[in-house]
């Protein structure tokens, strides 16, 4: 019977890691050292759209990684969340938070995510997913008791926002792959892993 690779994930993200466990794999974490916000940067100038920008940081973080890794199939995954042109980060604050969810509210914006495997140097398959979401309308007061519930979580995602959360009550719709919205569109890697022999046959 043939040894199946290692397999790493090149993400600092405990949501990923816990969408990999979930389904039974083993696998070890090493976070790759990426300037996010300067390469982001940098594909904003070149007008890149969110799903190459996603995948181009998927797979900066997967060579990183890779390169410390001999013969292991490395998992890089990004996700931006874009309204029209605009991508967001993180929210700096909770100011800032409460002025991301108020622009987003009413409205329908892409979380895009990408992933990438590659090993020893070599992309050896990717894959972008894209989920549209619809967040309802919102006074100012909602997304004020919203974030008094969820406190510093509002902070560690674009949007302000977790739809395994509370984060859900703010949106009328919700369309995409749920992995996929979480940041690691689970089915499509799976399907790749079995065929190096990892995961169920």
């Amino acid at each position: 019977m043939t040894v199946p690779p290692p397999l790493v994930l090149a993400s600092a993200s405990t949501t990923r890691a816990a969408l990999l466990r979930s389904v039974g794999l083993v696998f070890g974490v090493d976070v790759a050292a990426i300037d996010e916000a300067e390469v982001k940067q940098a594909l904003r100038a070149e007008e890149v759209d969110a799903g190459r920008a996603a995948e181009t940081l998927a797979e900066l973080k997967a060579r990183r990684v890779a390169a410390r890794h001999a013969g292991a199939l490395v998992v890089g995954a990004d996700q931006i969340l874009a309204a029209g042109r605009r991508w967001f980060d993180k929210p700096i604050d909770r100011a800032d938070a409460h002025a991301q969810i108020a622009v987003l509210a009413g409205a329908t914006h892409e979380l895009v995510s990408a992933v990438v495997v590659v090993r020893d140097g070599a992309r050896l398959w990717h894959h972008v997913k894209r989920a549209r979401l619809t967040m309802r309308p919102l006074e100012p007061e909602t997304i004020e008791r919203y974030l008094d519930q969820v406190g510093e979580t509002a902070l560690h995602s674009p949007g302000a926002y977790q739809v395994e959360g509370p984060g859900l009550q703010l949106f009328s719709n919700v369309a995409g792959d749920h992995s996929g919205i979480l940041g690691l569109p689970l089915l499509p890697l799976l399907g790749f892993l079995r065929g190096h022999g990892i995961g169920l046959p």
